[in-house]
């Protein structure tokens, strides 16, 4: 029985927020919420020209978590269970690498107001992956608009990552070496991961290669 009725799946892109998110709604029959990245209309332009599109991709995925979220109700949560493979708040991460200084102050303006009255999570998986790993998974799948992904851009989003879960304590934390963690062909990590998250915890938890096993 898991001890969270709204579980939220992090990490960088390429990190295997989604598959988790999938893997967990699967085994504990939540519903599941994976956002909306193959609508946006700009993201592809963002990556071929990041300065000209960061606004416009920005505000499209700040409307999209907000409306996809803002569905979510205590009453929903408690009677189904909710995994999405996104938190709210990982949009300001990317407002403030993206964003000029116009474009962020006008951000700020908007985003908290959006996001004050949103249900928070209950609890959140961080997938830490090294940038080389990251690159390798997001070369792998081959998404067509993510062909143009500059290399600096995922280690600088790398970084303020592992800077924004670093003082993360809204909710217990579970953080997870992605690196070596392999639930899709090693049954023995998934189940590991749902042992960490069947028993409640406060603050936060790290499971490590050396925890896992072979």
């Amino acid at each position: 029985m898991i001890f969270a009725s709204y579980i939220a799946v992090e990490g960088v892109i390429g990190a295997g927020k989604t598959t988790l998110a999938g893997a967990l709604a699967k085994r504990f029959q939540l519903q599941l919420i994976t956002e909306e990245v193959e609508h946006n209309p700009f993201l592809a332009d963002f990556y071929a020209d990041p300065a000209r599109y960061a606004f416009q991709v920005q505000m499209f995925f700040l409307v999209s978590r907000f409306n996809q979220l803002q569905k979510l109700s205590f009453i929903d949560l408690f009677s189904t269970g909710t995994v999405c493979d996104y938190m709210f708040e990982k949009d300001g991460i990317f407002a403030r690498m993206n964003l000029d200084d116009r474009e962020y102050s006008l951000y700020q303006k908007i985003a908290p107001q959006l996001g004050s009255d949103l249900v928070k999570p209950e609890l959140v998986i961080y997938l830490a992956a090294e940038n080389k790993v990251l690159m390798e998974r997001i070369k792998r799948r081959g998404r067509h608009f993510e062909r143009n992904i500059d290399p600096d851009y995922i280690a600088r989003l790398n970084e303020e990552y592992n800077r924004f879960f670093l003082h993360y304590d809204a909710s217990p934390l579970l953080v997870v070496d992605a690196n070596f963690f392999n639930f899709v062909d090693n049954p023995k990590h998934f189940q590991h991961l749902v042992e960490h998250i069947e028993e409640p915890f406060v603050g936060r938890k790290y499971l490590l290669p050396e925890k896992i096993g072979k």
